[in-house]
């Protein structure tokens, strides 16, 4: 069993076959499973994880393979295996459904995961999921150059800013915190991964939280999801001043929008 925690996180190991996944647990309650996005760790969720945990839920935020304690092949994967990895955590905090959060490429895992494990999943909330396919070329060269490492800083908070963080939000603050073989590793399991088997998140209910200024999700588009799914199933929320970032540049309106949802869906 992972150990039980307040709003400061307690550290500890899930193993999972030949392979383990470092997860950061925070309080007791209705459990959430946080996902972080492309090339990202857990703590892109420190914030928000705190002000959920300390509302009076059980927050866990595993490590992605390849970043911290985290370990497991990274090569000729699919979202099937990240969506494994949440299913141990949740197995190994004692099971049972659970509501299962992605950001950007972690709504991915989430919605597989809620395709896979049914019976371990509550329902599935996806902050900044982009709602337009394909992106635009020059979108995505911001996203591939915002974590080029070898590129000189402002360059880098070009993009960040053009893709990442709405005007006046402070881009700096992800300058760091990238992997490039996660990275890698996570688009490729994606491209390994039919669409049909992830994409709907099953038939679970979802939270949509938009980013406002995301571009990514254009005003035409932020009811996707909801016109596709049903408006039974999806929940859609605006966060304003945020873009595809979300989580540094507006966790209390974030943490706020996933309080109300969970004590809606456990009322």
């Amino acid at each position: 069993m992972i150990s039980p925690a307040t709003h400061t996180a307690t550290r500890s190991i899930v193993e999972d076959g030949n392979h383990q996944i470092e997860v950061f647990a925070r309080g007791s309650g209705p459990r959430i499973v946080m996902i972080p996005s492309l090339g990202r760790g857990a703590a892109d969720f420190d914030d928000i994880a705190s002000r959920i945990a300390a509302a009076g839920s059980r927050v866990l935020c595993p490590q992605p393979r390849g970043l911290g304690a985290s370990n497991g092949p990274l090569k000729n994967i699919t979202l099937h295996d990240y969506a494994s990895d949440v299913a141990a955590v949740i197995k190994a905090d004692g099971g049972g459904p659970t509501v299962v959060a992605g950001h950007a490429f972690g709504n991915f895992v989430a919605r597989t995961t809620a395709a896979d494990y049914p019976d371990l999943v509550k329902a599935v909330v996806l902050l900044a999921a982009t709602h337009t396919w394909p992106l635009a070329p020059e979108l995505r060269d911001s996203i591939n150059k915002s974590h080029m490492m070898h590129l000189p800083e402002d360059v880098r908070l070009k993009h960040l800013r053009h893709v990442f963080f709405a005007p006046g939000n402070d881009a700096r603050v992800w300058l760091d915190g990238w992997d490039e073989d996660v990275m890698h590793a996570e688009r490729d399991a994606t491209e390994a991964t039919p669409k049909t088997e992830w994409w709907t998140a099953g038939k679970a209910p979802v939270l949509d939280v938009l980013a406002l200024n995301d571009p990514l999700s254009p005003p035409h588009s932020t009811s996707c999801y909801r016109d596709e799914w049903g408006a039974a199933r999806v929940e859609i929320i605006g966060i304003p001043n945020a873009a595809h970032a979300l989580l540094p540049e507006q966790p209390a309106a974030v943490a706020a929008a996933i309080i109300s949802y969970m004590k809606r869906l456990y009322s």
